[in-house]
C-alpha cells in the first residue's frame, strides 16, 4: 500500500525591503531578519540579500555554522585561513562549514558590486566543532533535472531522480527552478522538513492552495508529521525563477552571538576565548 504525498501549501508570504547596510554604498535585505525564533526556521538561522561594496565583510570568524553564498549578479571572491580560495560568478555558490572555528574574507572583484544571498544553517550540536571546509559549487557543473518547459538545477539534495554530490552535516535541499510560462512542477520533500521559496524572477503559483506569487517573495511551506510531502511551483504569466531551500529541523538549543551560533553560553565564551587565543588557526585547537 503506498503511502499518501502531503501536498503543502502556503503558510505565510513575507515581503522584505531593502536597507542600508553596514556603509552608505552596502544595501541589505533581511529575508529571515537576524533574531528570528530559531524553531520556526530551524535548522535555518538567517538570511540576507546583499549588494556590497570592497571592505564591507573583512577578514571575520565564524564557528558552530555553514554559510551557503548564492551569486545573482556580479563576481564574488574569498579567501580563509585554511588556504581555501575562489571566485564566483552569478549562479554559482559557496558552501562552506565553518565548524569548529574558520577566518574568511568576503570581497567583490575590482570593480563590481556583487549581488548575492547568504543563508545560515545550523550545525547539529554533535558536528559542531568539525574540521572547516568549502565547497565552490559551479552552476553549469552541477547535476540538473529537466521536464518540459522547466529546468531543476540541483545543488543539494535531489529532485525527482537527480542527486547532488553535495556533502552535508545537517540534511538540505537546495534548488533553483526556471519555469516557462504556464508550466508546472513537483518537488520532493520529508515532511517535517522546513521549507521556503525565493522567488528571483517572474510570477506563479505555489502550494496546494496555489497561492500568487511574485520576484522579491519569501515564500514560507507548511510542515506535518507524515513521511513524505511534494510542493507544486506553477509558472505564472511570464517566466519564473525560484530558490527553494529545505532542512530537516535539529530540534537543538540555540545560542547565537554575532559569528557564532552554539548551544550554550559557556560554548559561546570558549568560541571567544578561542578566537581571541589563535585557536582558530589550522592546528590551533
Amino acid at each position: 500500500m503506498n503511502t499518501p504525498i502531503l501536498q503543502r501549501s502556503v503558510a505565510r508570504i513575507d515581503h522584505p525591503r531593502v536597507q542600508q547596510g553596514m556603509t552608505d554604498q552596502h544595501r541589505i535585505r533581511p529575508l529571515i531578519p537576524p533574531g528570528s525564533d530559531p524553531k520556526a526556521v530551524d535548522p535555518f538561522l538567517l538570511m540576507m540579500e546583499d549588494w556590497f561594496p570592497r571592505g564591507v565583510f573583512e577578514r571575520h570568524p565564524h564557528r558552530g555554522i555553514e554559510t551557503i553564498t548564492y551569486v545573482i549578479e556580479g563576481q564574488f571572491e574569498h579567501y580563509d585561513n585554511y588556504g581555501n580560495k575562489g571566485s564566483l560568478m552569478a549562479g554559482d555558490v559557496q558552501w562552506m562549514t565553518a565548524g569548529r572555528g574558520i577566518i574568511h574574507v568576503e570581497q567583490p572583484a575590482e570593480g563590481t558590486t556583487p549581488h548575492l544571498f547568504q543563508l545560515w544553517v545550523n550545525l547539529p550540536a554533535v558536528d559542531k566543532m568539525v574540521e572547516p571546509r568549502t565547497q565552490n559549487l559551479i552552476g553549469a557543473d552541477l547535476p540538473v533535472r529537466r521536464e518540459l518547459g522547466a529546468e531543476i538545477r540541483v545543488f543539494s539534495g535531489k529532485s525527482g531522480q537527480v542527486n547532488s554530490p553535495t556533502k552535508n552535516y545537517a540534511p538540505v535541499i537546495m534548488i533553483e527552478a526556471r519555469l516557462e510560462a504556464g508550466t508546472r512542477i513537483r518537488q520532493e520533500l520529508p515532511a517535517d522538513y522546513t521549507a521556503f521559496l525565493v522567488v528571483l524572477d517572474g510570477d506563479g503559483l505555489v502550494g496546494r492552495d496555489r497561492s500568487p506569487v511574485r520576484a522579491g517573495d519569501v515564500v514560507w511551506l507548511t510542515r506535518a508529521a507524515d513521511a513524505l510531502s511534494e510542493v507544486e511551483i506553477v509558472g505564472g504569466a511570464a517566466p519564473l525563477r525560484v530558490l527553494l531551500f529545505a532542512g530537516r529541523p535539529l530540534r537543538e538549543p540555540v545560542v547565537a552571538r554575532g559569528p557564532f551560533v552554539m548551544n550554550t553560553e559557556e560554548q559561546i565564551r570558549q568560541a571567544n576565548a578561542d578566537y581571541q587565543a589563535g585557536r582558530f588557526e589550522p592546528g590551533g585547537m
